[in-house]
């Protein structure tokens, strides 16, 4: 994989397994139109290297989507100054989320916990999970906090 920007291998990776907004995630339709969705994300540390993975159901256009071609951008950032994260592009693989494992683990991160509407929807036993599996094939690290030090409150 190869990495760019300010951030070293491990900072990168630190971000991505602290922050907590959605990935944007970037493909393209059967059509060859560009399509943008945020989903909820895990960075993940493999033995076949890192891998960016998110839950959504099996229905979900972006599935068939990516099944018909498995290229995508991704952005992971933050909302407010000092804007900072990491970017990239890959190759994405569906596969099941057996017991809705992956799901419950995001659920846990984002919301922390399954004790709401939200979560008994997203666990109800019609719904069926997938995981997307994105192998970033380059990753590039951005931050802007010494350029935004006077409107972020950064130095206070």
């Amino acid at each position: 994989m190869r990495r760019t920007g300010p951030w070293s291998a491990d900072e990168a990776a630190a971000f991505l397994r602290e922050s907590t907004v959605p990935v944007r995630l970037a493909c393209r339709t059967p059509s060859d139109q560009l399509w943008m969705l945020s989903l909820w994300y895990e960075w993940v540390e493999g033995d076949d290297g890192p891998e960016l993975c998110c839950a959504t159901s099996a229905g979900a256009d972006v599935v068939s989507f990516l099944r018909a071609n498995d290229g995508v951008a991704f952005e992971v950032s933050t909302n407010d100054p000092p804007y900072r994260g990491v970017r990239g592009r890959g190759t994405a693989t569906i596969e099941p989320d057996e017991g809705k494992t992956l799901l419950r683990t995001l659920l846990e991160r984002y919301l922390g916990g399954t004790e709401n509407e939200l979560a008994t929807f997203l666990l109800g036993a019609d719904r069926e999970e997938v995981r997307i599996r994105v192998s970033p094939a380059r990753l590039h690290s951005w931050d802007y906090t010494d350029r935004m030090r006077d409107v972020s409150g950064a130095d206070e």
